[in-house]
């Protein structure tokens, strides 16, 4: 028997024929290999191509019209090699690396990552052990500050008056390593600085130096901001592979670990919300994004809250968005099982009436047909025991994922929507009238004001934007007891010139009390550069701070919305930690302000890229 001869005609003819058609590609390859384990004169696989793959499988989430915030291949080129395969394999894109092979995954890693950057890069500043942190020094916990998410900082508490806005400087700057986004807000609590990043190290810093004090790595993506509890012993946090951390707060030691939703795609975007002993834990997914497969059976997701023991992270109760489970609804053109109804993922950090013992959460589209009523809208549970009291929905049938802007859209739902979902978390703020209202703002550009007394009755709406998948209101907004502060993304790739702004708007009337009109990017011609403002502001007495996709830092009066202190953040920095760094888009994250410091991370993966926390101090 001639196996060479046998060998050539059996890959050639029975693979091609057969194999492919019958089989599909991997076991097809599994099959060939085993074949030519016995000739003669074995063919060596050729070298899988990235570009190819990342083009075919991935390209679809990662490009301008997407409707997705996924890094463009711009900004992944900005990452390491090492930090592009830990995220197919065990960080924020582990659900979508499943889906190719190891070798697939390392020809996409050397196809992106740039052989310049080193992934694991030797950090220096360590704090000194006899470093004395001030006693009981002014805090910002967690994202909204307070549990009503407002956003706004006493004056107290800030230490910062409007003259020296003007004068602040830079104070120091640290450099997340091999990373070329930013994602967790920080929190100052007692001296120390927390802050997640991108390869899922969360760092304890010094608020007034920079130094590090510890640092927990995660092997996912934290992009929640920190939330400290327990009588300031735990930091507590959630990463995009769907966990639940507590760890300690002196040495970053683990305490507990809880994974509160067994869903695949389940993640952690919204940061958990501590009051007393309970962390409420907002949980979305990743499965919009899986729908780009057109041999995805979408979908199943769907979204939840979760009350944990804070001591423990046992489980106190659970609330879904949907009460349905997904059940099989119609079959795609190959066949293809679809599940429905999915989605109203809680993509931001839920809000706590401490008064009508409710938690408040706003939830984005479904993916998949039928449409539910808990879709984009605002959900009020009971604090207590996750019993749902009311809802309301604002836009009815928004149901989107991405199959809909993929090549092939069997996912797509016959009667898609806009993606107008809810990515900013309610507000709740009292007028200086003595009305409490709840404030949502939404993609479709669309501001609401609602009375949380009448299960959620409109007491007024405003429009400020177009909307869009990256339009309207992004991430949220900052009131005081007069205005309620947003910025407007309207987002636009090809007119980078087009969209942001600054709104101010009465909070009992919803009148427009002042706009400050958003400033034509120095940056145009810059991969990523955009007037587009998705941030959300954070507001102190007399001035909010506002940051734009141009990668620029401002301050305005909140009296008639003049700007007054104005950073640019795309250069290069000198860091306290030794990493090089560099500034880009402020998105996702607003600047935290405490203690007559401002901190802010800079750089952002679907536009300008950086990988740099900034803290700024006034000029003495």
């Amino acid at each position: 028997m001639n196996k060479g001869a046998d060998c050539d005609r059996g890959t050639t003819k029975l693979t091609r024929s057969k194999l492919f058609a019958k089989y599909g590609f991997c076991t097809c390859l599994a099959i060939a290999l085993m074949f030519l384990a016995g000739c003669a004169k074995p063919k060596i696989a050729a070298t899988p191509d990235g570009a190819r793959i990342f083009a075919n499988k991935c390209a679809t989430c990662h490009r301008p019209d997407s409707g997705s915030d996924a890094p463009l291949p711009e900004s992944l080129k900005q990452m390491s090699r090492a930090s592009i395969l830990a995220a197919l394999e065990t960080g924020r894109m582990r659900w979508e690396g499943r889906w190719l092979t190891k070798v697939q995954r390392n020809a996409v890693a050397d196809y992106l990552g740039s052989p310049a950057l080193s992934a694991s890069v030797k950090m220096t500043g360590a704090c000194p052990r006899d470093l004395d942190p001030p006693p009981n020094p002014p805090v910002w916990n967690g994202w909204g500050v307070d549990p009503h998410n407002t956003r706004f900082q006493s004056g107290s508490a800030a230490a910062l008056t409007a003259d020296q806005i003007q004068t602040l400087k830079l104070k120091w700057a640290f450099g997340f390593p091999g990373a070329s986004a930013t994602f967790g807000q920080p929190t100052s609590y007692a001296g120390k600085l927390f802050v997640g990043s991108e390869d899922g190290s969360v760092y304890a810093l010094d608020s007034a130096t920079g130094c590090v004090w510890w640092t927990f790595k995660a092997p996912a993506t934290v992009k929640t901001a920190i939330s400290i509890g327990n009588h300031g012993q735990s930091a507590f946090f959630g990463d995009t592979n769907g966990n639940v951390y507590a760890v300690s707060t002196s040495n970053g030691s683990l305490l507990w670990k809880a994974h509160p939703e067994p869903h695949v795609a389940a993640r952690i975007t919204g940061s958990p919300l501590l009051v007393g002993s309970r962390l409420y834990v907002p949980i979305s997914s990743g499965e919009e994004g899986a729908a780009a497969d057109p041999k995805y059976p979408c979908c199943t997701f769907r979204g939840s809250v979760v009350a944990l023991d804070a001591g423990t992270g046992q489980q106190i109760w659970k609330s879904y968005t949907i009460e349905r489970v997904a059940q099989p609804t119609r079959k795609g053109a190959s066949g293809v099982q679809f599940y429905g109804p999915s989605g109203a993922a809680v993509w931001s950090s839920p809000t706590a009436d401490l008064k009508r013992r409710v938690i408040y959460v706003a939830t984005g589209n479904n993916y998949s047909d039928p449409p539910s009523k808990s879709s984009d809208a605002v959900i009020a549970m009971s604090m207590d025991t996750g019993k749902i009291l009311w809802s309301r929905q604002f836009t009815p049938n928004d149901l989107w994922n991405i199959g809909c802007v993929a090549e092939q859209k069997d996912n797509c739902p016959h009667e898609r929507g806009d993606d107008f979902d809810f990515g900013a978390p309610p507000m709740l703020r009292t007028s200086r009238h003595g009305r409490d209202v709840l404030l949502l703002a939404q993609k479709s550009g669309a501001v609401y004001a609602l009375d949380p007394n009448l299960k959620g009755k409109v007491l007024w709406e405003r429009t400020l934007g177009h909307g869009g998948p990256l339009g309207g209101i992004q991430w949220g907004g900052a009131a005081d007891r007069k205005n309620a502060y947003y910025t407007l993304s309207d987002w636009d790739d090809s007119r980078p010139e087009a969209g942001g702004g600054l709104f101010a708007l009465d909070l009992d009337t919803g009148k427009q009390a002042w706009f400050a009109a958003p400033v034509k990017p120095a940056c145009l011609g810059q991969f990523g550069c955009s007037a587009a403002q998705m941030a959300p502001p954070t507001a102190i007495p007399g001035v909010v701070f506002a940051g734009s996709l141009d990668g620029h830092l401002r301050a305005y009066d909140t009296n008639d919305g003049h700007m007054i202190w104005d950073f640019d953040t795309v250069r290069d920095f000198q860091t306290i930690n030794g990493v090089p760094a560099h500034g880009g888009s402020l998105n996702g994250s607003g600047p935290t302000v405490v203690a007559g410091m401002v901190y802010a991370n800079a750089g952002y993966n679907n536009a300008i890229g950086g990988n740099v926390l900034l803290a700024f101090a006034p000029e003495n």
